[in-house]
């Protein structure tokens, strides 16, 4: 497979670079809704304007009314949010919860889909139980009572948790805490009775929640796959928003390295433009190469995806590994060439290094999926 996009996809990649440009430039979205200190830490405006782009439903199959596209041309609308820093719950709802949904009854995509297709709802996903991204530990417990089932614990860390209209929770119906088996699906509405939420202003600015059930009680009808079989619908769910964060990871490299490349024509010092020392044509070039290896590492995960080749998985971690460390030193170059105006707030670099900081750490971190590249591998 190529690892570049063909015309239509090409097509979609103007289309979400002239829109974001825009409409989700930093000013007019990431800065506006931080310095308002908006509780959602993005426009609904902007993302009903997504909806009728088609963007909410490209994961969504044509048969729920989506475009029925795949991972490769969800990440070309996540990096161009990326790259422009724009707030907007794409990744939790239209990848994420959208890849759960797509395998739940057809009541239950009936009753979340259309919401999300016209960018009137807002999803979000509860998986995490503490500080770091450990899908592989479950204690959230759900048991039987009467019809359904009721839950209770804890969950960390869930981005647009207080905005949103739907929780997808992974919750243990059986097994050991750390049993691949016993994991089950749920939609919770965000007005079960029970569900409370503490809302934290992350470095980036975006707001998650801690989340606590307390007897959160639900009907059989709010299951999303299999009792018990939930793992692999999980494991679906975390690729699509790994790889759809690696890509987000991509732009916020680009974008990063766009803005210092710029710097370095225009700065002088000495009585020369900055851009011509050789030392920093060095390191902007092999920051150049690097992300290109990362755009071709995400992309070709994307298309192993959209496939459902058995190495999907693998490549998927290899790509958020390497783009974790791609963007990381992105955002450090582009600081350090900056100077110390780098770490002010009236240039938007710094903001470029907060979001890295954040999205980093989003269903794992380049240390978490080197390891799993390692145990996938068979060391």
């Amino acid at each position: 497979m190529a690892l570049y996009h063909n015309d239509d996809q090409a097509m979609l990649a103007d289309s979400a670079s002239q829109f974001l440009a825009d409409e989700g430039a930093i000013n007019t979205q990431l800065r506006h809704w931080r310095d308002t200190g908006c509780k959602d830490g993005f426009g609904h405006e902007l993302w009903k304007q997504f909806g009728e782009m088609g963007f909410t439903g490209i994961l969504v199959a044509e048969d729920d009314g989506g475009l029925g596209m795949g991972h490769v041309e969800a990440g070309i609308v996540l990096e161009e949010i990326g790259r422009n820093l724009t707030p907007s719950p794409f990744l939790t709802s239209s990848v994420l919860a959208a890849t759960a949904l797509g395998q739940g009854n057809k009541d239950l995509r009936g009753r979340y889909l259309p919401g999300l297709l016209t960018g009137d709802s807002v999803f979000a996903v509860a998986i995490d139980e503490g500080a770091k991204h450990r899908p592989e530990r479950i204690a959230t417990k759900a048991e039987r009572s009467g019809n359904g089932f009721k839950l209770s614990g804890k969950k960390d860390f869930v981005i647009h948790g207080a905005s949103a209209d739907m929780i997808i929770v992974a919750a243990r119906t059986s097994g050991a805490d750390a049993d691949r088996d016993g994991i089950t699906l749920f939609a919770v509405p965000k007005d079960a009775s029970g569900l409370s939420q503490d809302a934290v202003r992350l470095v980036d600015s975006s707001i998650a929640t801690h989340l606590v059930l307390d007897g959160v009680v639900l009907d059989g009808d709010a299951v999303i796959g299999e009792i018990d079989g939930g793992r692999d619908v999980l494991d679906r769910m975390l690729n699509a928003g790994r790889i759809g964060a690696a890509a987000e990871g991509v732009g916020v490299a680009r974008g990063a390295m766009d803005m210092t490349v710029n710097y370095l024509k225009q700065r002088k010092q000495f009585g020369k433009l900055i851009g011509e020392f050789q030392g920093l044509q060095h390191r902007a070039a092999h920051l150049y190469s690097e992300l290109e290896i990362s755009r071709a590492a995400v992309i070709k995960a994307q298309q192993l995806l959209d496939a459902g080749a058995e190495s999907a998985e693998l490549m998927v971690s290899v790509a958020k590994a390497k783009v974790g460390r791609t963007a990381n030193l992105a955002v450090r170059e582009g600081v350090q060439m900056h100077g110390g105006i780098g770490m002010t707030d009236e240039y938007d670099i710094g903001l470029y290094m907060k979001r890295d900081r954040a999205l980093a750490e989003f269903l794992g971190d380049a240390n978490y999926h080197t390891e799993r590249v390692a145990q996938l591998s068979g060391y």
